[in-house]
């Protein structure tokens, strides 16, 4: 197995980190290329990976072909490859709002390819990847289900379900960030520690996720669960609603949608 992995930012770098800590690559079974050597070179020491300096040849000698660079420089970046790649190989794409539709036309075919959307809780292995895999067998869509496993949750769906799901899963870490954030200086305004107040608020919201996962409880039965009668959490409840933190958060959601469209051209 020979996997292609093309840029090394921030979530490429933790994608191959989760490939090869999984257990389902050997660092020697991955090739990367970056304009930034540098950030290649980094990489490639950590996990045991190879350097190409001739990215056409290693696409023509991959298996899998990752692309993971930023949605402007796409485009070029797999034009520049496509005749080296074998009508054999499976193209992965992490980049964001390109659809399969656009990858299809740069390569002159429309499957062996699988369009991934990542987060960026990926970096630690408690991800979410939503995969849309296109004309790939059972059994390749398998492999890719266990690649990215690697790096947390996985989801196989169409296109459609794609973009929807990266507008929850992708964008949602922000929204979650400002969460924590917000409880953190909530905390500190009550006397505690900025330390202590971060670790509370972080560790309150994983804790919270993990709950509704590991029980599979719908949400409002956890949160009914928390709110004794004419009690504390209750009272900051009825605050959250009076200042509209469903409606916002649902707006976020929908914005972020609007925006992929835009962006995909598919206003």
């Amino acid at each position: 197995m020979k996997l292609t992995v093309i840029g090394t930012g921030n979530m490429g770098k933790a994608l191959i980190k989760g490939f090869v800590g999984g257990n389902v690559l050997k660092g020697e079974e991955i090739t990367v290329y970056d304009l930034n050597k540098e950030a290649a070179n980094a990489i490639a020491s950590e996990v045991g990976a190879v350097v190409s300096d001739d990215v056409r040849k290693s696409a023509s000698e991959s298996d899998y072909i990752l692309m993971a660079v930023k949605p402007q420089h796409f485009d070029g970046a797999l034009s520049g490859i496509k005749d080296s790649i074998a009508p054999t190989t499976i193209v992965l794409s992490i980049a964001a709002a390109v659809k399969t539709e656009r990858i299809a036309g740069i390569l002159g075919r429309n499957d062996k390819l699988v369009r991934i959307m990542p987060n960026t809780p990926a970096q630690v292995g408690a991800g979410v990847s939503a995969v849309c895999p296109l004309g790939l067998t059972e059994d390749e869509i398998a492999f890719v289900q266990k690649l990215f496993a690697t790096c947390g949750e996985v989801i196989v769906c169409d296109e459609k379900t794609l973009d929807a799901i990266g507008c929850v899963s992708g964008t949602g870490p922000a929204y979650v960030m400002l969460f924590i954030e917000a409880m953190a200086d909530a905390a500190v305004a009550l006397g505690i520690k900025r330390d202590d107040a971060l670790k509370i608020a972080a560790g309150t919201v994983m804790g919270s996720g993990k709950l509704v996962l590991d029980t599979g409880l719908h949400p409002g039965v956890l949160k009914d669960q928390v709110c004794s009668p004419g009690g504390t959490t209750i009272a900051g409840v009825m605050a959250l609603e009076e200042n509209g933190l469903r409606n916002a958060v649902i707006k976020s959601v929908i914005a972020a949608d609007l925006k992929t469209k835009e962006m995909s051209g598919n206003k």
